[in-house]
């Protein structure tokens, strides 16, 4: 059963606007591969079936074409999946329009379940019995995110902070939007008594891009993009400067781009 909560943030998340599901593909990171190593490493599985919860345009479910058995990304907005579907031509990856706490799939049907940036928009509860409903015992859950701003030239860093600032804080972005705090991920996976075992480690990741990639990183960022098709401009929301400082500190070059990734891991 999908609350209305669930309903009315997917339409509130800009995911559906025109252009954003490209843009997404496009700018947001892939996961690093040793992430795919540790849950592999974690679930004692060389090839393992997975499920990707909230997989959006596929970013965090294409990496394991090559490293998976089957993998499946379950994703409730068809703008989405579409996208995600457009972008992958792996014959072993396959794409379902549901809900996490809802996703159809049989029971103990993967080996691991990931959720890439996405648990803060889910209802924990039903999300987490979902994901132990479809694993195997002894599988593995991760929900796991990255930190902004990404690292890159401390000037440009502090230019997103203060975008950040701007979007958030100053505009009164009610924080009840995103009412599940990350830093409390694995307290939830802990307290939800569907794992035996529950901790958390810390990756990076490493990738290439110049001004358009980290202006394209911010946009990527459904509420700002709400903001700006409700008539806020750049200039309020902090985004010229941020364009501005990056075009002074990179001109036309691309640099060496890392994210830190935080992952809470659960063994059922």
């Amino acid at each position: 059963m999908v609350d209305q909560w669930s309903e009315a943030l997917l339409g509130a998340s800009g995911y559906g606007e025109t252009g954003f599901a490209g843009g997404f593909d496009a700018n947001r990171p892939s996961p690093p591969e040793a992430l795919l190593d540790v849950l592999c490493l974690e679930a004692h599985v060389e090839r393992p079936r997975v499920v990707d919860l909230g997989s959006g345009t596929g970013l965090s479910t294409r990496p394991w074409a090559d490293r998976a058995e089957e993998v499946v990304g379950v994703e409730a907005s068809p703008e989405m999946r579409a996208e995600a579907e457009a972008a992958t031509a792996a014959g072993n990856v396959r794409f379902v329009q549901a809900y996490a706490q809802a996703t159809g799939l049989a029971d103990g049907s993967a080996d691991i379940v990931t959720c890439s940036q996405a648990l803060h928009w889910m209802e924990p509860e039903p999300t987490l019995s979902e994901a132990a409903r479809i694993l195997r015992p002894g599988g593995v859950f991760a929900a796991y995110d990255y930190d902004w701003p990404p690292v890159v030239h401390w000037e440009i860093e502090a230019a997103f902070d203060e975008m950040l600032r701007l979007a958030w804080v100053e505009r009164g972005h009610d924080p009840n939007r995103m009412r599940y705090a990350k830093e409390r991920h694995l307290e939830r996976i802990k307290a939800s008594g569907h794992f035996r075992y529950a901790r958390e480690t810390v990756l990076h990741s490493k990738e290439r891009g110049g001004v358009g990639r980290i202006v394209g990183m911010a946009l990527s960022l459904g509420p700002l993009t709400v903001m700006l098709h409700s008539g806020t401009t750049e200039e309020e929301l902090g985004v010229a400067a941020l364009r501005e400082t990056a075009q002074r500190v990179l001109g036309d070059r691309e640099v060496d781009i890392y994210l830190g990734y935080r992952v809470r891991l659960g063994v059922k």
